[in-house]
């Protein structure tokens, strides 16, 4: 078994997980359903990888995402940080009287359930609610008042998954900055209380191959990150991290304010050194608008809804993590379904272990990926393929570059499926002819499409057919498609370390240096009351300038002196 044990950090890594489980959940679904598409029943991915059987305190059977979820209190909305499933009706109120004198309560309004939720209930419930909740009436009710990551959540979860940072009553809107999250954390019980849920799921691994680790980066659940990697690195020595810096739209929005500036670009450096470092991989995610990007050409995705922006980037986790799950074939063995196989390890040596040790990947993807019929077909999937990673060049030709690309449920002639040595062939091909390509390219390659769970945002756009085909006549109607119309996509996704993240890097070593180092200056002294002293502050800028070096020994950014 090769276990996989995610972490999710923070409010939009929260809101990333969710639509990610609900892929898997939808996954385990169809494979169980008499009138799905075969593909589904023969997909080749092994999902113990990624879930855990268990069972109620009634001894009824679970499975469950063997998950740590971390979130501000309330953060969870209508749902019990016990899940749903081993809710035992505890309450938390208690009989116990220790305070004769008076007592003021402060008590906020529960979250209430929405259509999905209720009409969730319902079904498992089999009441008759669920049949006056129409599926319209739940997409519609999701696009206008989505406020939680758990509001749009199908999949159940162990207690031990989700944790709330008791005692925090912090505005989300200021809980934006290194500091506030270091003096938040500090000195507090929620260390140890984390690090036990994470070993109640690695124990019970037989063989762990990593773990996935989505953070929000972009305030003050950074520190906590650090803090819990720094543990990880302690207690798990040999377990690779793969960890993903997420960002919504609405944190890389550029402060009014010349001081709230500086913290933001002194943030962004801090954070990211310190997270580097205590990784096998890091790989940022986030645009700062996904609606602009060439990531979006058959998308309609609104900025400011983080239930839209995080769909497209969990799609893209959901393609490059298919390896990690595909089964092991041997030697003689050929499988029709799914081929590529990878572990945590070999992904991360491949992508930071060849020629240089380079540590920052770009993440690409094809939202929907693009069929292999027509003319231009050896083009095509490759120059589709579009970052989802900030401050990246365009086009850089770098012969070192290394990339991890998986591609599945892609049509070929006649709409149906492609199979796996046609999708292979074209690739190969693509590359051949290819003006620049990189050093190596690992492939994967799946029949299994991405299926479009009902809680999915409508933001396909009116270009994209029912199963993902780009078509040459926009449908007539909305602008916007979601998953009443629009039920599996085929998808590309690519890891690749390459110089083209060198902007991404040198902008926060040079933002480091501006501001962070100035006698006198403004940010200098936000560092030193964010805890970081003068040599603290030059061996984050010592971190950023090594992976410099590595990705361009010439450059001058790397040599300039502290």
């Amino acid at each position: 078994m090769r276990e996989i044990v995610t972490l999710q950090v923070g409010g939009f890594a929260n809101f990333v997980g969710s639509h990610f489980w609900n892929f898997q959940n939808e996954l385990l679904e169809l494979a169980e359903d008499p009138e799905a598409d075969p593909v589904f029943k023969n997909q080749d991915l092994n999902m113990d990888v990624f879930y855990r059987y268990g069972e109620t305190y009634q001894g009824t059977p679970t499975y469950t995402p063997r998950l740590l979820s971390i979130g501000l209190q309330g953060s969870l909305g209508s749902m019990s940080s016990c899940g749903t499933l081993y809710n035992e009706g505890s309450s938390a109120s208690s009989s116990v009287m220790t305070w004769n004198g008076n007592v003021s309560t402060q008590a906020s309004e529960p979250h209430k359930k929405n259509l999905f939720l209720q009409s969730l209930y319902a079904e498992e419930q089999e009441n008759d609610i669920q049949r006056e909740i129409t599926d319209r009436d739940i997409v519609q009710c999701l696009e206008n008042d989505v406020q939680c990551w758990t509001d749009f959540s199908k999949s159940h979860y162990h207690p031990q998954s989700l944790y709330e940072l008791s005692g925090m009553w912090v505005d989300a809107q200021k809980f934006d900055n290194y500091g506030i999250g270091r003096d938040s954390f500090c000195g507090g019980l929620h260390g140890e209380e984390i690090s036990e849920r994470l070993r109640f799921f690695v124990e019970e691994c037989d063989h762990i191959q990593g773990f996935q680790f989505i953070v929000d980066d972009s305030g003050g659940f950074s520190p906590l990150a650090v803090d819990f990697l720094e543990s990880i690195a302690d207690e798990y020595t040999n377990v690779p991290v793969l960890l993903y810096a997420a960002r919504g739209p609405g944190s890389l929005m550029d402060p009014l304010s010349q001081k709230h500036r500086i913290s933001r670009k002194l943030h962004d450096a801090v954070s990211f050194s310190r997270l580097s470092s205590l990784c096998n991989l890091i790989v940022p995610v986030g645009l700062p608008s996904l609606s602009r990007s060439k990531a979006s050409n058959f998308l309609c995705i609104k900025d400011e809804k983080p239930y839209h922006c995080s769909a497209a980037y969990a799609a893209t986790l959901h393609s490059v993590s298919m390896p990690f799950r595909m089964e092991l074939l041997g030697p003689s063995a050929n499988s029709s379904y799914a081929c590529g196989a990878l572990t945590v390890n070999e992904a991360v040596q491949m992508l930071s272990g060849q020629a240089r040790q380079n540590m920052v990947t770009i993440l690409d993807a094809a939202m929907p990926a693009p069929s292999l019929t027509g003319n231009q077909v050896k083009q095509t999937l490759l120059g589709s393929l579009q970052p989802l990673t900030p401050e990246i060049s365009d086009h850089v030709e770098d012969l070192q570059s290394v990339a991890s690309m998986t591609v599945h449920g892609v049509l070929g002639s006649g709409g149906q499926r492609a199979s796996i040595s046609e999708v292979k062939d074209m690739v190969h091909s693509a590359y051949e002819h290819a003006i620049t390509r990189p050093m190596f390219c690992h492939l994967s390659v799946a029949q299994c499409p991405l299926p479009i769970p009902l809680p999915f945002p409508s933001i396909f756009s009116n270009h994209v057919g029912q199963h993902g085909e780009v078509l040459g006549t926009p449908i007539i109607g909305s602008p916007s498609r979601g998953s009443l119309d629009v039920h599996t996509i085929p998808m590309a996704g690519r890891l690749r370390s390459s110089s083209a993240v060198l902007p991404f890097l040198e902008n926060r070593l040079g933002d480091l240096r501006k501001f962070g180092f100035a006698r006198g200056g403004v940010g200098a002294e936000l560092l030193r009351s964010w805890g970081f002293a003068k040599d603290e502050s030059e061996d984050m800028a010592e971190t950023l300038s090594k992976m410099i070096l590595e990705l361009n020994p010439h450059s001058q950014m790397s040599s300039d002196s502290d």
